[in-house]
């Protein structure tokens, strides 16, 4: 690692440049992630905890902090909230790093500029949680051209693979075809009625989520699916779209968010409707991240079936630039990897029974 050396003028400017960019609102409250299939087998268990990766971090051997920017999607969500709060936990002085943390409050035209201010402020690596899929391959041809590498970590992005380190993060196909193999287990062959609130458009998470819960969903002649339109990822979206779905359609028996936060805000509309909903009522949710607040929706019997998507995933980050401080070469793609959780008095054998227990050990 070597140091850069920048004049006072270009730091003020940079750091005018990605104050433009930045948002701190936290009026919603949770969610997403994604990735496209892993391009490699290797899967990391989500059980590392910070601790540990706080035992492994050390200062560079030179003394200096290695100088890290993080392009992170916006504040969306509780588990955008909590995937913010990993990287900036893992990422700390104390564990050997600087940290320049840029929210792009889902822009992403905005985040593609917070990742120039990187490559001008010569830092020595760059994280990218991308908004959208396309658009990537300038910008991260002109971070290789700078020598500095990149990791793309939560989504995935359309774009040569050369161009980047590594990719961390979920499956989300596997995620949809988790949540459609738990449906068609727990309807065992009756009718289904569907109702699907998407994510932000374009983004992976959203692509993924939806093809694979397609995947399983074709096999299945008894189901249909009404509808499907993006909630992006928030609580006001959710009851928005799904207010608008019950204005249209007077006959569904299944709403599928693709994240908790969505799942809130549908329950919010179904509630104003008088609509019952959960396991004692006439429509099923299914939800997906299982964040606290949504596990404990799970618990009460208010979602009936919450797909994970772990946003601990910093350690993973922490481990390639290890790697690649001593010289090594990182696997190409890190998949972290998620379970599924359902109500209680709900019988599955591709999910776990949401108990107290099983909460209160939740590390978000």
């Amino acid at each position: 690692m070597k140091k850069k050396v920048l004049s006072a003028l270009l730091s003020v400017a940079m750091v005018a440049t990605l104050l433009v960019g930045c948002g701190s609102s936290t009026e919603e409250a949770a969610a997403p992630a994604a990735t496209e299939e892993a391009a490699s087998t290797e899967e990391a268990a989500p059980a590392e905890t910070e601790a540990a990766a706080e035992e492994e971090a050390a200062p560079a051997a030179d003394g200096e902090l290695i100088t890290v920017g993080f392009a992170q999607v916006g504040h969306e969500s509780d588990w955008r909230a909590a995937c913010t709060q990993n990287y900036q936990d893992i990422f700390s002085a104390e564990n050997g790093y600087e940290l320049s943390f840029v929210d792009a409050d889902n822009d992403n035209a905005a985040q593609i500029e917070a990742v120039r201010g990187f490559i001008q402020q010569e830092l020595d690596y760059i994280i990218i949680a991308p908004i959208e899929t396309a658009g990537w391959d300038t910008v991260l041809q002109e971070a290789q051209d700078a020598g500095i590498p990149v990791l793309i970590v939560d989504r995935s992005v359309d774009a040569d693979p050369s161009l980047y380190e590594a990719h961390i993060g979920c499956d989300m196909v596997a995620e949809g075809e988790m949540a459609a193999n738990w449906l068609a287990e727990y309807l065992n062959g009756e009718e289904a009625k569907i109702l699907v609130i998407e994510g932000t458009v374009g983004a992976s998470a959203t692509l993924g989520r939806t093809e694979g819960f397609n995947n399983i969903a074709a096999d299945h002649s008894e189901w249909e699916i009404l509808d499907s339109q993006s909630g992006d990822f928030t609580q006001s979206g959710g009851q928005e779209v799904m207010e608008s779905y019950i204005k249209s359609y007077s006959d569904f028996n299944v709403v599928v968010c693709q994240n908790d936060n969505e799942a809130y805000g549908a329950m919010d509309a179904m509630d104003a409707a008088g609509i019952t909903y959960g396991v004692d009522g006439d429509v099923t949710i299914i939800s997906f991240d299982a964040t606290h607040d949504g596990l404990q929706y799970t618990l009460d019997g208010k979602i009936s079936c919450n797909v994970e998507c772990n946003p601990l995933q910093a350690v993973f980050a922490d481990q390639v630039i290890k790697t690649l401080e001593s010289g090594g070469t990182p696997d190409a793609e890190t998949v972290v990897t998620d379970e599924a959780f359902v109500a209680p008095g709900i019988t599955s054998a591709l999910a776990t029974t949401m108990t107290q227990e099983v909460l209160d050990g939740r590390a978000y």
